[in-house]
This record gives structure tokens, sequence and C-alpha cells, in this order.
């Protein structure tokens, strides 16, 4: 049997405490999958398979030890702009939409979204269902195929997770239970608190008032941590804070900033600031410049804020700058998109820090797992070695100069400058240990290698089996 994890508003925790569960269930010896059918993100994953799928559902799949598939997450909505998204079904890019036009296939994506997940179920022990946003948003009921509409389709028990952080937990649980149709509404067996902070025990009493007024138990209060896995959207960037670190690293917080996951591992060796591109960049050691699901409308904001100017007087003073993907595309010397990124035709100016140019003359997207091998240039590709990750980008670019890596990428003279299409290069230690051990050098600070935290799924799950009811949740859940 499967269970749905359903939010009482977004950002709640649910794609966490899925993670979790996934892992517990792996503990177990119980073959799971993670499935969300319509997801809204520009963090995302590309499988062995090169199918591109939101990044919370392979975090999820990782969590129970499995191989990621677009069988998880059928529907991807991309974000662009003025209210279009790309949609990506079961893997593939599949057109641009605005999102009125979108809800005319509710019915059609439904079934999409339901035969997949029949197919896990013929492969796995169990379903662990995320669903989307808040679970009682009224307005929506008739086209939400995240939430009500698959939970009146597949009839699954339901466990409610309620964010405390934020407050109104009482309002939140209270209110959603109350708010959900009278078919579904039924079907919640379990409320999940998340994210306290403080003594637990001082919310037993709480505990007994929600129980009372909702009649559907408790299973838990789970305390606030810091848990080492990737964000699932951009909501999160606002939580977090640069660690503790002498060195510094800028990343432009660009409006259409993508697959910010990449710079998690860093996170663990520098302070990574998300800067807006007006701030003034003269106090960092390292600007990265990260991938983007707009190049060109994410260019000229750069160029609108200033940011344009202070990027390039900041790589003229000596200092390394990096290009990720969009980033990468944006230090070339021009973009010229086809009315692919923007409305129209047009050439774009580019930084002029790479001796290379960028067209978007159709909107094929590439995506696809690599390994690559960076060349001996300068001080931080030299350290580098062989690194693994995926591309997810339109574009192609003709690069004239020096390139990166073995067989892509682009570099600047004396090999500070650099960008490539690698998303996922800074989750490779080795990338992160050769980028902050150059930067500590120039510093004339001591640095300690990078080191992994242990193993963050059984973190988590050891976590949640400290706080849950993880007996009745098994029960509630078949099992």
């Amino acid at each position: 049997m499967s269970i749905m994890i359903l939010g009482s508003s977004s950002h709640a925790g649910k794609s966490t405490i899925v993670a979790g569960i996934c892992r517990i269930l792996s503990n177990r010896g119980i073959a799971s999958a993670p499935f969300k059918s319509q997801n809204m993100s520009l963090n995302s994953y590309v499988t062995e398979l090169g199918k591109e799928i939101g990044i919370a559902q392979a975090v999820q799949a990782f969590a129970a030890r499995t191989a990621p598939s677009e069988l998880m997450n059928p529907i991807l909505l991309k974000p662009k702009s003025d209210g279009i998204s790309q949609v990506v079904l079961l893997g593939e890019p599949l057109k641009d939409v605005r999102i009125s036009d979108y809800y005319q296939e509710t019915d059609d994506l439904l079934e999409k979204a339901v035969s997949a997940y029949e197919k896990l179920c013929s492969s796995y022990d169990t379903v662990v269902i995320e669903g989307a946003g808040g679970a009682a948003e009224v307005n929506l009921y008739e086209r939400d195929i995240a939430n009500i509409l698959l939970a009146k389709r597949l009839k699954l028990p339901i466990i409610l997770v309620a964010d405390i952080e934020r407050g109104g937990v009482f309002a939140q649980v209270y209110g959603t239970i109350s708010l959900l149709p009278d078919d579904v509404r039924p079907l919640v067996k379990g409320v999940i608190i998340n994210k306290f902070r403080g003594d637990v025990s001082l919310f037993d009493e709480g505990r007994k008032i929600l129980e009372e007024l909702t009649g559907v138990p408790v299973l838990g209060v789970v305390p606030y941590a810091e848990i080492d896995i990737p964000d699932e959207d951009s909501l999160s960037l606002g939580d977090k804070k640069p660690a503790d670190f002498p060195i510094k690293i800028a990343i432009p917080r660009l409006p259409h900033i993508a697959n910010f996951t990449d710079f998690a591992l860093l996170e663990r060796a520098a302070a990574v600031h998300y800067v807006d591109p007006s701030d003034d960049l003269s106090g960092f050691d390292c600007i990265i410049l990260p991938g983007s699901k707009n190049t060109v409308e994410d260019l000229e904001a750069l160029k609108a804020a200033g940011g344009f100017e202070r990027v390039k007087e900041f790589a003229a003073s000596g200092k390394p700058v990096i290009g990720i993907c969009g980033g990468y595309q944006m230090m070339g010397e021009t973009i010229f998109d086809d009315a692919f990124e923007g409305t129209v035709s047009k050439e774009y100016e580019g930084l002029g820090l790479l001796s290379m140019r960028t067209e978007f003359l159709t909107d094929k997207k590439i995506t696809i797992q690599k390994s690559r091998t960076a060349l001996p240039h300068g001080p931080i590709l030299s350290r580098m070695g062989t690194v693994h990750g995926y591309e997810i980008h339109a574009g192609v670019s003709d690069v004239f100069g020096e390139s990166a890596f073995e067989d892509e990428g682009a570099l600047a003279e004396g090999g500070l400058v650099f960008g490539t299409y690698l998303h996922g290069l800074f989750d490779n230690a080795s990338a992160v240990d050769a980028l902050v051990s150059y930067l500590a050098e120039v510093r004339g600070l001591p640095y300690e290698p990078v080191a992994e935290k242990g193993d963050p799924y059984d973190n988590l799950a050891r976590h949640l089996e400290s706080c849950l009811d993880v007996d009745a949740l098994m029960k509630i859940s078949g099992l």
C-alpha cells in the first residue's frame, strides 16, 4: 500500500519528510519509491537515461536507495517568464505554455500521472507520494492534480505536515483538514508538526488540543535540524545563511536562478552568499554565476542592476569568476537568441570574459550525465581532476579559445576565469577543494579538505525515528 504526504502550506517540509520515510523503509528492507505527480521548480536533475525530473524526487530516490526515474515526477513545470512555464512530461520537454492554458489539460495530465504511479507500484513494495504546496487551496480543487484530484483518485491514507516555525500551526492543521472535500477529509490519518525549535515537551498540550479539534492523531513533533540534502526550490534561498568561513564567495541571485543546489557542498567549505545583482562585490574572494532558466533575461537583469560591470571589474582585478550553464553562457562575447529564450530575435552583448559565442536557434534541450576531466590550466583547474555531473541546457556555444575541460567549457588566460555546462561540478569534493584551497592560499590561510558529514539520509532517518511514531506510520500505510 502507498501513502500521501500533504502539506498545510508550501515549504512545510514535505520533501524532507518523504526522503526520511523512504530511507526508514529502505533500512527495514522495504523497497519504496517517491512520487510527485506535478512539481514546479527550477532545481532539476537528469537521470541515467537523460530524463529530467525535479531535484526533490531524485533526492528522495537516493534516500530510498533506488535510481531516479521520470516516473517519480511525471510532470515538471519550469517557470520562464510572464506566467509561462516549460512543461516537462515524463522527463522530456513538451512545450512552453501559459498556466491558464495548462489548466485546460488537467484531465489528461491526471491520467498520465496516475499511469506513472501505477507503473511504480508494479516495481516497488510501496510508493511515498508528496503533494505540492498547501493541500487546502480551495480555489484550485478542480485542477489540483498534485493533491486533491490525486487523493480522490487513489484514495490513499494521508499524513498532513505542518510548519510550526512560522506560527499559526493550529489554524494550519485545523483549517486545512476542515477545508478538505468531504470525500478526502476522512483519508487524513495523521499529522506531523515540523520544524519545532526549543523544548518539544512544551508542545505536549498543543498535541492534545490538535487531536481533540481534528480527531486525527499527531504522529510526532519534529525538531528543527540542519539536514544536508539539496533544496527543492527557491523558497529555501531565503533561509540560507552563510557559514562562518573566512573565504567569501558571491553567487548573484538572478531572477530565474536554476539548480542552486549545485553549491551545497561548497557551502561547507566557504561562506557562500546569494547576493542581489545590484550588490557590491568588492569584499568577495570569488564570484560564481549560476544556472538560469532564461539566460538572456537574467543577463539583461544583471546589466540593469549594474552587476554586469561589477562582475567585469571583479575579473579584471585578478580574482576568479566561474560560470555554470546559463552563467557560463553569459560570460561569452555574445548571445544570439532566435526568440527561444526571449520574445524577439536579437543578439545580446555578453560579459566578454571568455572567447566564446552562444546561439539559441532551437528549443531543443540537452539532458545528459557526464564525467569530465579538468585540463591542467591555471591554479584551480589543475587541482580538480575528473569530476561528475550533468547537463540541462538549450543553446550551443562555440569556443574560440582554450577549453576548461577535455571536451567542454572555456577558459580565459591565467586560468582564474572559466565556465562549464556541468551542473553538479561543486558536488565533487575535488572541485570544492581545488577552488577553496586556492582562495585560501591567496589569503595566506590554512585549508582543510571538505569532508562529508556521514550519510545525510541515514542522519535524516535517525532524526525522524527519534521523534515520530514510525510504527503507527507503518500501520497507516498498510506495512
